[in-house]
């Protein structure tokens, strides 16, 4: 093998690694509803980050977030997870189907574990109704009771919208219309640091 060859060889692979890096800074990046996957989300994209995810939550398509969809949802959570674990498909669970899939290898199965879009926070959490899922950041455009503006017990699409916009506000510190991953690492820390004094307190009595 001649040293050209071999040069040729580093070359590939590390154009092949830079694609591949490229690929996943995309799909990371369109989860969080940056669509370009340029690392920087704008108003624009939250905007329609939030449009699409309000689709895909809107179980029934009724234009709004309550408890029927919510139902629909763990419906929907179940119905897969019985899939999930029929691996024969003859409409039955068995002891072997239920251990081979809660294996060493395999996370199991979660009752709450995906939402219709794959998110995470579907549902009833500890803080309350959740609407968002995890999207980009943990969190991503996560939703709870405070989207809900009238509190009628239902979001409606332009409550959603409008709960993202601020949350986006809050995370854009330098106000320019555009959230880094800095400034996303910045607000989980905010986050994170507040959880823990609220659980600090909660503890103090």
């Amino acid at each position: 093998m001649t040293i050209k060859t071999i040069a040729i060889g580093l070359s590939a692979a590390a154009l092949a690694l830079a694609g591949g890096a490229a690929n996943a800074a995309q799909t990371q990046g369109a989860r969080w509803g940056d669509a370009d996957g340029n690392g920087v989300l704008t108003r624009a994209e939250a905007q329609t980050q939030a449009a699409t995810r309000f689709a895909k939550l809107d179980q029934n398509k009724d234009g709004k977030l309550d408890k029927a969809d919510r139902q629909l949802a763990r419906e929907a959570r179940k119905t897969r997870m019985f899939e999930r674990l029929d691996a024969n498909k003859d409409g039955q669970i068995t002891k072997a189907e239920f251990t081979a899939d809660r294996g060493p290898a395999k996370a199991g199965p979660r009752m709450a574990a995906d939402g219709p879009d794959g998110a995470k926070s579907w549902g009833k959490g500890r803080g309350g109704h959740r609407w968002g899922g995890r999207g980009g950041h943990r969190g991503g455009m996560m939703m709870g009771k405070m989207a809900d503006a009238n509190g009628d017990g239902a979001v409606t699409q332009a409550e959603f919208a409008a709960a993202t916009l601020k949350r986006f506000d809050t995370i854009d510190a330098n106000k320019d219309g555009q959230v880094t991953q800095a400034e996303r690492q910045a607000a989980r820390e905010q986050m994170k640091a507040k959880w823990q004094q609220m659980r600090a307190q909660k503890a103090q009595g």
